[in-house]
């Protein structure tokens, strides 16, 4: 027979596994911020070609434009120091930042660190580029709609004096 002793008794553990399950997440998380290292959501993907990008930065489609959706969606893996060139995009850019902290500016507007969370929209036909921090990598989701006008004009390597002028 259940007894209201044995339902507090259940309650009471099942509330302490709780705790204990959220307070092994914390730490976890806090290991890996301690390290610099990314939680991975999506594969790396392909190396990006070093006409594109200076250091390391890796590519994974998601989802491929087509005629019916005219959106592409990506995740881009920078890892620190890594940084895109100077590019627009036809029909603009959103960038979700998963992990990390990194880098975004538009031409003629400063330097912005971006992390974990942040929302940034790159207007059309627009120069900016984006990256890692010199010291945390940086993982991002990137949107390009309406594809039908173009996906990406790419332009010449960001210099470091652009890119340390966020540090």
């Amino acid at each position: 027979m259940i007894t209201k002793e044995k339902i507090s008794v259940i309650g009471i553990f099942a509330a302490a596994m709780l705790c204990l399950s959220a307070c092994n997440n914390q730490n976890q998380e806090k290991m890996n911020a301690d390290k610099n290292e990314l939680t991975q959501i999506f594969p790396k993907g392909e190396k990006g070609s070093k006409d594109l990008f200076t250091g390391n930065a890796y590519n994974t489609g998601l989802v491929d434009a087509d005629s019916v959706f005219t959106t592409a969606v990506g995740n881009v893996y920078f890892e620190p120091g890594a940084r895109s060139n100077w590019h627009s995009h036809p029909a603009g850019q959103i960038l979700i930042i998963t992990d990390g902290v990194g880098y975004h500016q538009i031409e003629g507007r400063p330097v912005e660190i971006i992390k974990k969370g942040y929302v940034i929209k790159c207007p059309p036909n627009v120069r900016h580029w984006h990256g890692a921090s010199a010291d945390v990598g940086l993982q991002q989701l990137y949107i390009v709609p309406n594809t039908e006008k173009g996906i990406v004009n790419w332009n010449e390597a960001v210099i470091d004096k652009v890119y340390k002028s966020a540090e």
